[in-house]
């Protein structure tokens, strides 16, 4: 066993393997670049873990590998370090910077933290399957508001949507395509306060979107059959109806009511 631990690491390097041993060290919170993220940008590092419970919590379901996918969700957004400003879960207060920012180049800065995320990922040495995941957890989406945005503006006669687009490639199996459903959904699931308080809503919203990404073709090259879908949109609704719970609002004067023999409803 000594031995085996102590080759581990020259045996993954030569053979480009990715052991549950090496998982389980960059699933660490201290881990530098983790420690990173959460520092420079704060709700990426929120959203990552939660991503991580979602595409977990499904692999489980579905026979993947629910460590990788774990593993990768914490590391699939650490381009936005680079610019964290200019993502919608790192900003603080109503000014947003791409208001003064032409479409096309917005587009630029959201789509360059995959490029941003891999060089990252190389700096820090991180195994093949982890780079891989955040190559591919955009596959060739949209970025449809600010092409939206383009095609609603006189100033532009005509949009190419290619340019609104992620270089790709698409995912290329199960982990990466859970991990893409599963940030596509936290990030849409937190921005509509009324599936939030609404299970009915919020399971018809999860199962849209993933079928938005089966119609858009991004799922074609990561095996998923319709079975696995069906089961992953479940295992998303039960996770967000515990994260997303209406909970009970105290007062501020509890300690008097207990005084006065008062109950809380």
């Amino acid at each position: 066993a000594i031995v085996t631990n102590g080759f581990l690491p020259y045996v993954e390097n030569i053979f480009g393997i990715t052991s549950p041993v090496k998982l389980l060290e960059l699933s660490n919170p201290n881990h530098p670049l983790l420690k990173k993220l959460l520092v420079e940008a704060p709700g990426t590092y929120h959203h990552s873990v939660i991503v991580g419970n979602l595409a977990e919590a499904a692999a489980d379901k579905i026979g993947a590998d629910s460590l990788l996918a774990r593993v990768g969700a914490y590391y699939h957004d650490i381009g936005k370090i680079k610019r964290a400003y200019f993502f919608t879960e790192n900003q603080i207060g109503s000014e947003n910077p791409h208001d003064k920012l032409s479409p096309n180049l917005s587009t630029l800065i959201i789509t360059s933290h995959v490029k941003d995320g891999v060089e990252l990922a190389e700096e820090y040495k991180l195994p093949s399957d982890i780079i891989d995941i955040i190559k591919q957890h955009h596959g060739t989406s949209l970025v449809s508001f600010f092409y939206q945005e383009a095609v609603h503006d006189e100033k532009y006669k005509q949009v190419d949507e290619d340019e609104f687009r992620y270089d790709g490639p698409k995912p290329q199996n199960k982990e990466s395509a859970l991990i893409m459903l599963a940030d596509m959904v936290e990030a849409a699931v937190r921005a509509n306060s009324t599936a939030q308080s609404n299970p009915g809503r919020l399971e018809k919203l999860v199962r849209d979107l993933i079928k938005q990404k089966l119609d858009s073709g991004q799922l074609d090259e990561s095996n998923l059959t319709l079975k696995d879908l069906d089961k992953i949109a479940k295992s998303f609704v039960n996770i967000l109806k515990g994260i997303f719970h209406n909970r009970i609002e105290y007062p501020d004067n509890i300690a008097q009511q207990f005084d006065e023999g008062g109950k809380l409803s």
